[in-house]
Formats: structure tokens, C-alpha cells, sequence
């Protein structure tokens, strides 16, 4: 495990049996010895490499099952499959962040655990943009969003790259269509606002839950982490 993640170790230490991750990527969790793991994530491990090439190929894990978590969530999952689930800074990329967490429990066994982390914004290039407020959340998942609009990449471009709305119009979609294609992040939270949003949609989703581990962005300079064990 990378230093800059051993904030993470406590709590991947508490998983046990088969679990999926989400979104791995680069970074894949560093489970124990004793469990098993599937990786899902929107893209295959080929179009990861064509729209990140700034990656190293060697790192990015192989995909078992591709599916994007806006349109289809994670329907290709019974309910209650895995002791574990990982999400590690996917939420920011998706259009309803509430459906994904109503999703995450779903495939997780009673008494499993769902692993979420989301950027802390005091540490990372959204320290400029607004927070995200549950209300905006709330709205996308009553409306059953399956799609994050270009005005939040707009709000991702203004907070992170102002100049770039400076350019002509024709431009400025091309650059729009850019962060779309890598999924930049659609909402922005601090640790705070996050610990509030799990809080507030466990409830909305009339889920039980409690959380087993956590830290926080202002003791580890980076994100929202925490372990849930599902009642």
C-alpha cells in the first residue's frame, strides 16, 4: 500500500470473504490475504489506457465485469452477493450519488461491509468550488438522473481551470467534452459534508447501518474514509 493510503489500513484489515471494488483502477484496495475480489468499473482496462495516458498500464487492474454505475447501477449483481463492497473516489464521477449508496447495500450481505471514500475538497483541485448540498443530491435521485450534465463540468472547469471558459465557444465544448470523457468530478464535498451525506442518505434509504472505522480528511490531508457494516 502506497504511504499516502496507510490511513486506509485499519480499515481494510476489518473485511473478511468476497468483495468487489468498484472503480479500482490504479489504486486497488489492499485487502487481507484471506479474501477474494472482482473488479468492476465503466471502462475497460483498454479505454482506461486511451483516456488516461498519463497512467502507468502496469498498474491498472483487469476488469471482470463492466457496467456504469449512472445507467444500470450495479443491476448485474443479486442482492446481497458480497461480504465487502469498495467505492474509492468514484462518487464524485457519478450523477446520482445517492442511487449508487442505495446500490452498494443492496448487493452487500447483512453484516458485510460497504468501504466508501470520497476527496476531502481542502486537499484536492476542487478547494475552490462549491460545496455540494443534499438538497442538489436529493433532487437527482428523485428524478432518477442518469446522467451527469454539462453544467456540472462546467462548475468542474470554472473552479478548477477558469481560463478555459474565457475561450471561444466552440472551444470551450471541446474541453467540456474532455472532462466528460474522464469523468471528472461532478460533486464536491469536504469530510464533513460527506460524513452528512452518508448520514442523511442511509436515511432517506431507511438503510441501518454503523460505522466501524473511519477517518477524516483534516487528520489524513486527503479524504472522507469509513467502513459500514450493514444491520
Amino acid at each position: 500500500m502506497s504511504a499516502h493510503l496507510n490511513h486506509r489500513k485499519a480499515g481494510y484489515n476489518l473485511l473478511t470473504g468476497h468483495g468487489l471494488e468498484i472503480g479500482a483502477f490504479h489504486q486497488p484496495a489492499t485487502i487481507p490475504a484471506h479474501c477474494t475480489i472482482e473488479y468492476c468499473d465503466a471502462q475497460s482496462k483498454e479505454d482506461a489506457i486511451k483516456y488516461f495516458p498519463e497512467l502507468n498500464i502496469n498498474d491498472l487492474v483487469d476488469v471482470n465485469y463492466i457496467c456504469d454505475l449512472d445507467k444500470e447501477g450495479l443491476s448485474l449483481f443479486k442482492a446481497e452477493r458480497f461480504n465487502f463492497v469498495i467505492l474509492n473516489h468514484v462518487i464524485e464521477h457519478v450523477a446520482n450519488p445517492i442511487k449508487v449508496v442505495e446500490e452498494l447495500f443492496r448487493v452487500t450481505k447483512p453484516g458485510g461491509q460497504v468501504i466508501i471514500s470520497a476527496p476531502d475538497k481542502n486537499f484536492t483541485f476542487d478547494k475552490k468550488r462549491a460545496l455540494t448540498s443534499f438538497a442538489h443530491l436529493q433532487e437527482e435521485y428523485e428524478n432518477q438522473v442518469t446522467e451527469v450534465t454539462d453544467a456540472h463540468y462546467i462548475d468542474f472547469l470554472q473552479g478548477v481551470h477558469p481560463e478555459i471558459l474565457e475561450l471561444a465557444p466552440e472551444n470551450v465544448q471541446i474541453h467540456i467534452n474532455s472532462v466528460k470523457n474522464r469523468r471528472e468530478h461532478a460533486h464536491v464535498w469536504d469530510s464533513q459534508r460527506f460524513s452528512e451525506f452518508m448520514l442523511n442518505a442511509l436515511e432517506l434509504l431507511q438503510l441501518k447501518a454503523n460505522c466501524v472505522f473511519s477517518t477524516l480528511g483534516n487528520d489524513n490531508k486527503m479524504e472522507y474514509f469509513s467502513v459500514l457494516k450493514k444491520h
